[in-house]
């Protein structure tokens, strides 16, 4: 992660958690002189311009393969140290004291981070699985008309099984993910109105359910 990066998400999270209102970083890529089409890496800042090609303009697969290996290649060439994936050694306890480093390898694809950045982000997460814990006990903010809130059901969101999903869900009638049921029990149980799919609360209580299973194998389609 960029400096610019970090502190942004600092800054953020030292405003509290105003979960609707933070807009994330966004990659500027460099406009193209011709007006053709400029694709960009994740990282931020490797791109490259597609020759004769518009944006919108349909592409087969190939063109697509040839505009990624174009894009590793010029990746590759700027970290020419790096692996494609790296292996990082977590830092011992004797070298950040208080803080227990965890037993495996950490893998990533653009370098380790340090133990300032693995604390950003877990109390990032952490704000935001607080956040759906407090919708998951509140009626109101669930927009509910009854006074229902899920712990009446799910306490502690037990017996929701967010490992399982997607599944085949009788109530929906068709295969489910674990956000269609919450908009369902929203809907039914609550008496409210289902969030949309980028509706910060939505995102909150999904945290929320999955963190309460930490730990649970992976298991979709299991009933």
């Amino acid at each position: 992660m960029r400096l610019s990066h970090r502190l942004a998400l600092a800054l953020s999270l030292a405003a509290g958690p105003a979960l609707a209102g933070n807009d994330p970083p966004r990659h500027q890529l460099r406009a193209s002189a011709d007006g053709n089409l400029v694709v960009g890496l994740c990282d931020g800042e490797t791109s490259i311009e597609v020759k004769d090609v518009k944006p919108g303009d349909q592409m087969t697969r190939e063109q697509g393969q040839q505009i990624a290996d174009a894009l590793m290649t010029e990746w590759r060439q700027k970290h020419r140290d790096a692996e494609w994936v790296a292996a990082a050694e977590p830092p011992t306890e004797a070298q950040l004291p208080g803080v227990k480093a965890p037993a495996e390898k950490q893998f990533q694809t653009y370098g380790a981070f340090s133990e300032r950045d693995r604390r950003i982000w877990q109390e990032s997460t952490d704000r935001l699985v607080a956040e759906g814990k407090r919708i998951f006990h509140d009626a109101k903010a669930l927009g509910g008309t009854n006074a229902i809130s899920c712990d009446m059901c799910h306490p502690d969101a037990s017996n929701t099984h967010p490992e399982t999903y997607p599944k085949f869900q009788v109530q929906l009638g068709r295969v489910a993910l674990l956000r269609d049921m919450i908009n369902w029990c929203i809907e039914n149980p609550v008496r409210g109105k289902p969030f949309a799919d980028d509706d910060p609360r939505l995102k909150a209580l999904e945290a929320y359910i999955l963190a309460q299973r930490k730990g649970v194998a992976l298991d979709y389609g299991k009933h």
